[in-house]
């Protein structure tokens, strides 16, 4: 399907969100090392782009804007006048597949039915993939295997950032209370007490938010508030001793760069969307036992995410501190 030899053309749609595009990446990169002559383009939201802009294996991305009838046409006549060869839609929603068949690739490759997002999106592929794997990092990369790709997996590349916003000049803890879904955070009291706990330890709990919901965290003492575009987000994460993260793109962010850290699941799976590094995985994940998995967006924090006391948290941060600062991480199981 794919030429190893030829210069061929390759639309990459993968819309958004953080968290998605950082899933995406391994596999993206793997295709890219795997074919050195092919030019990837991907497709993605404006608001997403300081995440790739830069990245030495794309030849450049493509925004997507859909604000007006006006922009979308902007954008397929931009796809358009590309020619691609082969569109791969890693999204699997029915708006990325319209776009991949608007983009007027000969070839359209997709997840199939039973593995798409939303199965109608199956229709508009001329190939598709039905992997194997439960991770969704590990199911791109099989689905860029079934395109021929046949490079080793490498540490993704992540942009440098730049500093945006205070943050403390002590070693500090990172964590991003609001995720996407209210039903996957955890409750914003316990980082008030967790930042109390990490104190003997010298750290500060400093806590990622965008800047209109400062007003939400005043009640909490002792947390150090950091307000940043995702330029600032990326250099915090790289400067933080270790992270606590939800099922959201700052924690997957971390994972990607190997830092440390606890992962605080809910109603979502972490067989399947959990912190996945390719430099090994050094952040351990705790859930709520009897906790059901939904993918459906609650506007409610669970009950049973209160299951996690700051004590649980701290316990197995520190773990993760000390297991990376003594070199062991667990190993990292490829497909």
């Amino acid at each position: 399907m794919l030429d190893p030899m030829g210069e061929q053309r390759l639309l990459l749609l993968r819309l958004g969100a953080m968290g998605d595009i950082l899933h995406a990446l391994p596999a993206v990169e793997t295709l890219a090392r795997s074919f050195p002559k092919l030019r990837i383009q991907w497709l993605v939201k404006p608001q997403w782009m300081p995440l790739l802009e830069g990245h030495p294996l794309l030849e450049g991305l493509v925004p997507y804007r859909r604000d007006s009838w006006a922009s979308l046409r902007d954008v397929v006549a931009a796809l358009r006048a590309q020619r691609y060869d082969i569109a791969l839609d890693l999204q699997g929603l029915l708006q990325s597949a319209v776009l991949s068949r608007l983009s007027r690739a000969p070839i359209r490759m997709g997840y199939s039915r039973q593995w798409a997002r939303e199965p109608l999106a199956a229709a508009f592929y001329t190939h598709h993939a039905r992997p194997t794997a439960t991770h969704v990092v590990q199911q791109h990369l099989e689905v860029v295997r079934a395109l021929g790709a046949n490079a080793q997996p490498q540490p993704c590349w992540i942009p440098g950032g730049r500093p945006d916003g205070d943050l403390p000049a002590s070693p500090f803890v990172l964590a991003a209370p609001l995720a996407g879904w209210t039903s996957k955070q955890w409750p914003l009291e316990h980082y008030g007490e967790l930042a109390r706990l990490l104190q003997p330890h010298g750290l500060t709990l400093v806590l990622n938010i965008a800047e209109r919901d400062r007003p939400r965290l005043h009640r909490l003492d002792g947390v150090h508030i950091h307000c940043s575009s995702i330029a600032g987000l990326i250099d915090a994460s790289r400067r933080a001793t270790a992270v606590v993260g939800l099922d959201s793109g700052p924690l997957h962010l971390a994972a990607t760069l190997g830092k440390p850290g606890v992962a605080l699941f809910g109603p979502t799976n972490p067989e399947r969307n959990g912190p996945h590094s390719l430099a090994g995985n050094a952040i351990r994940v705790l859930r709520p036992d009897g906790i059901v998995t939904s993918y459906k967006r609650g506007s409610a924090i669970l009950e049973e995410m209160r299951q996690l006391r700051p004590q649980l948290v701290l316990e197995a941060l520190l773990q993760a501190i000390r297991a990376v600062d003594s070199g062991v991480r667990p190993a990292v199981e490829e497909p």
